[in-house]
């Protein structure tokens, strides 16, 4: 490798993106992170997500720029032959890295793997999917139907309550980042492409399923009970201080018990309570089963101190804990320049601010991205580079309407 090549895993893979909102364009932004050349591929105007909130005070998607950073951007026409053709023709250029398709617009007949393979037969193409079925679907309406919102919440609310992360969309997009990569070894192994189809609902079937939720029933035939801020199958509890701040306090190992018993002076009075209940807190079952005789317990000395003394207290002890915090004041804190994770980086029309690169560091070091695109800005000299199209050409694309600028 000489010293100018990019040292990053996936640099030379060559990836085109036909998506909008979570998971594809999370999945793009991932292999961008990784090393790879990724093109996203938008209708003239920008998709249903060009405008997605939050927004700056011009109205430019702060969302958008965040998912699309490092990649090129280029507009078609997508419901005129010609526009498609080109996308098509961009999908499929010549290249040992090329050749890879990531779309959440599947069941179009002209991005079908089919289609594509005719035009270069090892080709790589990941769709991701609402419902196995091909039926639309998104992160709200899959998690509705996968059982979380009744159990998420205060058991007293007694109707669901949604998570706001959309947690289904970020795990298929690195789910489909990692398909990626597995089939680009397969390829780079036996020359064959790869038809990838990802629904969004078997991602948070599986995750339940891995996670014994839906083994649970099959299994014991029960339905797992709503616990609000609870930890299931051993304790953990939220308690308010006697300034107003909330902590998450977590005993996860029987020496985790010993210390918050320690440290908040309860022991004599958990020892009897085993005595009486015949329980033995040291269990996880234990602690769970009799978890509001605990709550109430421990709750009287968070409330007699405050957010300061509570910190200082439980920071000299095993105790798994954290002060809940806003997304403002975490910002303001100045952990994220701490952090060699956050780079700082200036995006044209948002401004510059502390940007995440990839959680994995790749011997001591995050990889990251450059700044998200104009929208369309890329098409021309993406057109110029993969199909060796001359400006002529090119600028009766743009007169025909069949590429953005």
């Amino acid at each position: 490798m000489s010293e100018t090549a990019d040292p990053r895993p996936l640099s030379g893979l060559r990836v085109v993106e036909v998506s909008s909102f979570v998971a594809s364009p999370l999945c793009g932004l991932t292999l961008s992170q990784l090393g790879a050349e990724v093109i996203r591929v938008d209708p003239i105007g920008g998709a249903g997500d060009r405008n997605r909130w939050p927004v700056t005070a011009d109205g430019e998607s702060i969302y958008w720029a965040g998912l699309n950073r490092g990649k090129r951007s280029v507009t078609c026409d997508l419901r005129s032959p010609e526009g498609r053709a080109l996308v098509q023709r961009l999908i499929t250029a010549p290249g040992p890295g090329g050749g890879i398709l990531v779309t959440n617009a599947g069941g179009r007949e002209w991005l079908s793997h089919e289609t594509l393979r005719a035009l270069r037969p090892d080709v790589i193409t990941l769709q991701i999917l609402g419902t196995r079925d091909g039926g639309a679907a998104v992160d709200y309406t899959v998690n509705a139907g996968i059982g979380f919102p009744l159990i998420t919440g205060a058991p007293e609310q007694n109707s669901p309550a949604n998570h706001v992360l959309p947690a289904w969309d970020v795990a298929c997009g690195l789910y489909a980042a990692l398909a990626i990569a597995a089939a680009v070894r397969r390829r780079e192994s036996t020359g064959a492409g790869a038809a990838v189809d990802l629904p969004l609902s078997d991602v948070a079937l599986a995750i339940a399923g891995h996670l014994s939720y839906l083994t649970e029933v099959q299994v014991n035939g029960v339905e797992r009970e709503a616990t609000g801020n609870a930890v299931y199958g051993t304790y953990g509890k939220d308690f308010r201080t006697a300034d107003g701040a909330r902590f998450m306090v977590v005993a996860l190992t029987p020496r985790h018990m010993r210390d918050l018993v320690a440290v908040t002076g309860r022991t004599e009075a958990v020892a009897a309570l085993e005595k009486t209940l015949d329980a033995d807190f040291s269990a996880d079952a234990d602690r769970y089963r009799h978890r509001a005789l605990l709550d109430a317990l421990f709750a009287p000395w968070f409330a007699d101190r405050t957010a300061a003394q509570v910190t200082e207290a439980l920071s000299a002890t095993s105790v798994l804990f954290e002060r809940y915090r806003g997304f403002a004041e975490l910002a303001g804190s100045g952990e994220l320049a701490a952090n060699p994770l956050f780079t700082a980086l200036d995006q044209p029309r948002i401004g510059t601010y502390l940007a995440a690169g990839l959680p994995a560091a790749f011997d001591g070091t995050h990889l990251t991205t450059g700044a998200a695109p104009a929208l369309g800005a890329d098409g021309p000299q993406v057109l110029r580079d993969l199909l060796g199209a001359a400006q002529p050409e090119i600028d009766e694309w743009i007169a025909h309407g069949h590429l953005g600028t």
